[in-house]
């Protein structure tokens, strides 16, 4: 049992050094220039390793962005849990979005270099697996009970594109409080009309 427990502890470690030395390279250099002798050296594992656990670089990737989606959420979630409205919550949200997305690297990972090597339908469904899910939840309590779903999933995909072009305003420059701002007054607008018919 314990050297079950300690082959996981190794999987995982090693898992962990991978995914840490592929984030810094392909922040650093992008997936193209990336090889995966570079990721295993700074990683400090052997190709085996490396191959044992994903099947090739894409997947490599894949990993990095789904672990990146996974914290930027885990940030949204703890910093957004004292709203006290649903429109509160999406403002709040919204603004722990931009506030994570200013970490040096996640633009690239996520509104660049993702969509560009995974395509869009695989980072649409990272993204409902992770912050995507807990905005879809958000604007569902938003647009109240009587909201058919696909309102809900339009809105929620409309809202999610709305904080990517921010988030790439901002990090191209923009100033982060306007987007806030203005970010904050839309939202406000979206919830105050729930009684008209969207769609």
């Amino acid at each position: 049992m314990q050297e079950k427990r300690s082959n996981l502890n190794r999987s995982q470690e090693t898992c962990s050094a991978l995914i840490e030395a592929a984030r810094r390279l392909f922040i650093e250099k992008g997936y193209a220039a990336t090889g995966t002798p570079e990721v295993v050296g700074q990683a400090g594992v052997t190709r085996g390793a490396l191959y044992h656990h994903y099947k090739d670089k894409q997947a490599l990737f894949q990993a990095v962005v789904e672990a990146e989606a996974a914290q930027i959420a885990r940030e949204i979630e703890t910093n957004s849990a004292h709203a006290t409205t649903s429109v509160e919550g999406l403002i709040h949200g919204a603004n722990d979005y931009f506030e994570a997305m200013r970490k040096p690297g996640r633009v690239r990972l996520l509104l660049l270099e993702g969509p560009a090597v995974l395509g869009p339908e695989e980072m649409r469904r990272i993204d409902m697996e992770t912050g995507g899910r807990e905005l879809r939840h958000g604007i569902e309590d938003a647009l109240g009970g009587n909201a058919s779903t696909i309102k809900i999933d339009i809105c929620a995909d409309l809202v999610s594109a709305m904080f990517d072009r921010a988030a790439l305003a901002c990090d191209a420059g923009g100033d982060i409080k306007a987007y806030e701002n203005a970010i904050a007054s839309l939202l406000s607008i979206l919830v105050q009309r729930t009684s008209e018919p969207l769609l």
